[in-house]
């Protein structure tokens, strides 16, 4: 009878947990919680399943919030999902980097048409892989110049990775040396005539802030951007004490039990110590509460939520909510996804993270899980309908103060 009351008492506390929002709830003042769970019941079924282990989901529009803390950071341990968990947001470590290009053209220290060369030597010289019509390979000259622009929006002509962070993952090289191997290679096409997704470029970015500033790009990432907006955690080198409080990446599959991954290729263990370097195109390690901080920032169009702004709303809406790409060649910005006739800024991660705001409406989402999958998940389109849900209900946000009038 003991036994039976206590898988009892325990099958009720891991209900209560699918459905509770976190622990620590949102502190800021202009902030009303929504009292709803959209996100909890979506998901709920593939969490009892084992196949979803957890997620951390919010939505926010115009003052209101939907906060939720669902399922296992770990499975096995029982240890909860919780707003103070790392992860690692992998290519969403792109938008970050494009914020320090913004706030140096903001003060008029680049162009982001000056020529990479201008900043780093090593890449007046640039070759071109090609084939003639019988397929024959062959390295001509550049004719074209490496932009900033191109660099920042994937139209550089690099692949995904340089060889040595092939072999050694993202951190394996610093900024400098990772520009220096960039130069040297081949491009896979014209500078700015094709669209290649790549943290190359934005590695090559990262150099060039510290050129510029004298700095190391992750001093002034910090010293800009985290430290103004109250981000304590957002880091490239985390602690050990941060790591035991890291999500644990799991391989998912529709209608199978997720089960611990082995550490991503480009992503390899250690992650931290002395061999760990920045990496502008993937690298940054966060918590739940700093990236809503960041996107909230980029919501409010340069302002935190604490009052202090990063960037002014023009330079938001020149260089980070709209394309900097030649027209047919798609919607990018320097870091972000950016649909300007919609309003909407953002991006993803490799272990299916996704931040998303519209500055337009006031909205924001922001999706945190830690799993490696092929094909889409059945709990992506759940959380879609959730988000649909929130979104489209009637707000009252009477009691939240209007931003108009009272930021400047």
């Amino acid at each position: 009878m003991k036994t039976n009351l206590k898988s009892l008492f325990a099958l009720a506390a891991t209900s209560a947990l699918l459905l509770a929002g976190c622990c620590c709830k949102v502190a800021e003042a202009d902030v009303k919680e929504s009292n709803t769970n959209f996100a909890a019941e979506a998901v709920k079924p593939y969490i009892e399943s084992g196949e979803l282990p957890g997620v951390i989901s919010i939505f926010y529009k115009n003052g209101v919030q939907e906060t939720a803390c669902i399922g296992w950071a770990d499975v096995e341990k029982k240890i909860p999902m919780s707003l103070d968990r790392m992860f690692m947001q992998c290519s969403q470590t792109k938008g970050f980097c494009g914020v320090t290009i913004a706030i140096l053209l903001e003060e008029g220290r680049i162009s982001l048409d000056d020529p990479v060369s201008k900043y780093l030597p090593e890449f007046k010289n640039l070759k071109v892989a090609v084939k003639d019509k019988d397929g024959k390979k062959s390295i001509v000259p550049a004719k074209n110049a490496m932009t900033i622009r191109m660099a920042m929006n994937h139209t550089a002509g690099y692949p995904l990775e340089i060889p040595t962070k092939y072999k050694k993952g993202c951190a394996g090289c610093s900024l400098r040396d990772t520009a220096k191997e960039a130069a040297a290679l081949p491009l896979l096409f014209e500078p700015g005539t094709k669209v290649k997704y790549s943290n190359v470029g934005i590695d090559i970015g990262a150099a060039i802030v510290e050129v510029v500033t004298g700095q190391p790009w992750e001093v002034f990432l910090k010293e800009r951007v985290f430290d103004k907006l109250g981000m304590k955690d957002a880091t490239f080198n985390p602690t050990d004490e941060q790591l035991s409080r890291a999500i644990t990446l799991y391989q998912a599959k529709a209608g199978k039990k997720a089960r611990r991954s082995k550490p991503f290729y480009l992503f390899p263990l250690p992650h931290n110590g002395p061999t760990v370097f920045p990496s502008a195109g993937g690298g940054l390690w966060i918590t739940a509460t700093d990236q809503l901080k960041f996107y909230k920032m980029l919501m409010n169009l340069g302002v935190g939520d604490n009052g202090v702004r990063i960037l002014k709303e023009e330079t938001v809406k020149k260089y980070l909510a709209q394309t900097t790409r030649p027209a047919g060649l798609g919607n990018y910005s320097l870091g972000l996804n950016a649909q300007e006739k919609v309003g909407t800024m953002g991006h993803g991660g490799a272990f299916k993270t996704q931040a998303s705001v519209n500055w337009k409406n006031r909205e924001l989402i922001i999706k945190i899980v830690q799993l490696r999958c092929k094909k889409g998940t059945p709990w992506d389109k759940a959380l879609d309908q959730a988000a649909n849900k929130f979104f489209t209900r009637k707000i009252d946000n009477s009691e939240v103060e209007a931003y108009t009038g009272r930021i400047k």
